[in-house]
């Protein structure tokens, strides 16, 4: 058993493994046995995926919304945790804050408990996000390793885990921020300790040359009230368009971890256009959470 948190704790040999693992004929190791998929935010494709990547290893998975669950209100993490590993054989959950994850995994090993905890997306990170990326590249251009990415946009917990997976599988990033929406000087320091990882606040500089350009929305869910003040600071050249693109790589692809404000970070051009792969990574994110969680229970 083990936890599946974040990109960076899983390691090189763990990533190598997950996306084997994602293009393999997995048996059905959870036959019988449940999946607890708690939401404490709602998602179309992590549900969907989630609950699908479940059944194919046979398990009986079971949506729990916030309603349900109340964490921290009606209960605190820790004992939601010890109720749900007396039913299921994996925990994932898709939280606002990343301490509640640490929090139910420390819980359960305390207690012994041989159910790993799965991040379904937290403030901090998209690890699952980022194998559907990785299984995407791949997909695309035969391996990860040496394919340039530039990520256009917020430096969030999408950024963050996009970053760790692709620099332990031997890709370079460039991430371009405005000012005041980058990384901090740790997050920089841990990232570019992984392998080839830069920062900056130019899109044109980090786009150029690349095969991947990559960008997210520039307000994500909790932080509406910031919807102007962001809008402002990344509407002046942060926006992916056609005249953006053409400064990647002639066989570049676009990618989005969905959903998309149309018109904000991305124009629907390119999102319509031939060098978008946004559907096909969408589709991927099943294959990702199948391949984890195979490795989360498999140890």
């Amino acid at each position: 058993m083990k936890d599946f948190l974040e990109i960076s704790t899983v390691g090189s040999e763990g990533l190598e493994a997950i996306l084997e693992y994602a293009g393999a004929d997995l048996p059905a190791v959870l036959a019988g046995k449940g999946v607890a998929l708690v939401f404490e935010k709602p998602s179309l494709r992590t549900r969907s995926s989630s609950e699908m990547a479940a059944v194919a290893l046979g398990a009986h998975p079971v949506y729990i919304t916030d309603a349900e669950v109340g964490i921290d209100k009606r209960e605190s993490a820790e004992d939601i945790a010890k109720v749900l590993a007396g039913y299921h054989s994996a925990i994932a959950a898709r939280v606002f804050d990343h301490r509640v994850l640490e929090r139910m995994a420390n819980a359960l090993r305390v207690q012994g408990e041989d159910v790993p905890v799965i991040n379904l997306l937290s403030d901090r990170s998209h690890p699952c996000q980022a194998v559907a990326d990785l299984i995407t590249v791949k997909q695309q251009f035969g391996s990860v390793r040496g394919v340039e990415i530039a990520y256009v946009g917020d430096s969030n917990n999408v950024a963050l885990s996009l970053a760790e997976a692709a620099a332990l599988a031997g890709a370079s990033v460039k991430i371009a921020s405005p000012e005041g929406y980058g990384f901090d000087v740790a997050t920089r320091q841990a990232l570019a300790g992984l392998g080839d990882v830069s920062f900056g606040t130019d899109p044109v500089e980090a786009v150029r040359g690349a095969r991947v350009v990559y960008t997210d929305t520039w307000t994500s869910m909790g932080q509406e009230e910031e919807a102007v003040e962001r809008r402002a600071a990344f509407g002046s050249g942060f926006q992916v368009d056609s005249a953006l693109m053409a400064k990647a790589a002639k066989d570049a692809i676009f990618m989005h971890c969905l959903p998309a404000h149309r018109g904000e970070e991305v124009t629907s051009e390119v999102m319509d256009s031939p060098v978008s792969v946004i559907y096909r990574q969408a589709a991927n994110r099943m294959p990702a959470f199948k391949a984890v969680l195979f490795w989360a229970v498999t140890g």
